[in-house]
């Protein structure tokens, strides 16, 4: 029998103070293989959110925040020379990956930080209140969604939302893990979530550990299975919600919706209020990142395809607006219609 992994060390963790390091655990090698990676400048911090040793919206814009610090600390020379330094700094972060708005959102709050007070400090302060603040609004998001988990039923969810991914509890798993704890009693299917597998690998690990029963679910699986009536509730993350509540989330997201809505089956996404993202007015706008081919070609370092094939890969799709029963977020539900839903979360102006 093999013996169960040790408990998982922090998704990402500051050590020390100003001349400290970040500290990221290594998410490509789950769950088979604990690494941390120490992350002492601008560049580590990139190479992770580029190959996904650490991922998940929220999750990306903690680490992008400490990342832009480590930049700029090793790469001003003089005070004069921090903003500009800063603002190369977060257009190298800012392209590591564009779909997840969370990552422009913590640079720029970075960045805004600088103006008001043009010190290291400022921004070290910035950061570890994006990473403060995204373990609060994780405990928010699962208390108010906890009573939208059916008693006794069936909860399908896609890719991982959970602690690995954010500086909390997570997104859509808080709220699973908040309606546990109120004594809900639930099985949860996992898709697997192809082409990386962040469903098996990732979100079964973290509900196992937790004591909530999981089952994996191959993705092509699910639409059938919602058909039946073995789902009785869906819930997934968000990388990006527009203006009128069409969103992006995993590839994969958009198929599950489509079934939930052609079978009656309530569909939520969680996300923080940080995920949404005023300035794009509809789905269209959002832009989808296209990812390594070999992801798709390859499984465990052996191809899967003839040579000389190639492949098409999307990491995220959008789920239109109208498909959505509810946002559960940080601030409470938002129910149709969203665009007045939304506006009212993201306050005046905005």
């Amino acid at each position: 029998m093999t013996a169960p992994l040790p408990p998982l060390p922090p998704t990402l963790a500051w050590r020390g103070g100003l001349d400290g390091c970040l500290e990221l655990l290594d998410q490509t090698l789950l769950p088979h293989q604990q690494r941390v990676l120490v992350c002492r400048d601008v560049a580590a911090v990139a190479d992770a959110i580029t190959r996904l040793a650490v991922r998940g919206a929220p999750a990306i814009g903690v680490a992008a925040a400490f990342g832009l610090l480590l930049g700029v600390r090793n790469l001003a020379p003089v005070p004069q020379a921090l903003r500009e330094t800063a603002r190369e700094v977060a257009a190298r972060l800012a392209a590591t990956r564009p779909t997840a708005v969370n990552l422009a959102w913590a640079l720029d709050r970075c960045l805004a930080a600088l103006q008001r007070e043009n010190t290291l400090a400022a921004l070290f302060a910035e950061a570890q209140a994006i990473l403060a603040e995204d373990q609060t609004a994780c405990r928010r998001m699962g208390e108010h969604g906890a009573g939208l988990i059916p008693d006794g039923g069936t909860v399908l969810t896609h890719c991982n939302t959970g602690r690995l991914a954010t500086a909390g509890d997570g997104t859509a798993l808080a709220v699973l893990f908040a309606a546990w704890a109120m004594g809900r009693r639930f099985t949860v299917l996992a898709d697997e979530t192809r082409p990386l597998l962040q469903g098996a690998r990732l979100t079964a690990l973290e509900l196992h550990a937790a004591g909530i029963p999981v089952q994996v679910l191959c993705d092509g699986a699910a639409a059938g299975l919602i058909a039946r009536g073995r789902v009785h509730a869906v819930l997934v993350g968000a990388d990006r919600v527009a203006k009128n509540g069409d969103f992006a989330n995993k590839v994969g997201t958009y198929g599950l919706a489509l079934a939930c809505a052609a079978h009656r089956v309530p569909f939520y996404a969680v996300a923080p209020a940080s995920t949404f993202d005023p300035r794009v007015a509809d789905g269209r706008g959002i832009p989808i990142e296209e990812r390594s081919a070999d992801e798709v070609l390859q499984l465990g370092g052996q191809r899967l395809a003839a040579d000389g094939i190639g492949a098409c890969n999307p990491a995220f799709d959008v789920t239109p607006a109208q498909l959505v029963t509810a946002f559960v977020t940080d601030r409470g539900l938002l129910r149709p219609p969203f665009g007045p839903a939304i506006k009212a979360l993201l306050g005046p102006g905005r």
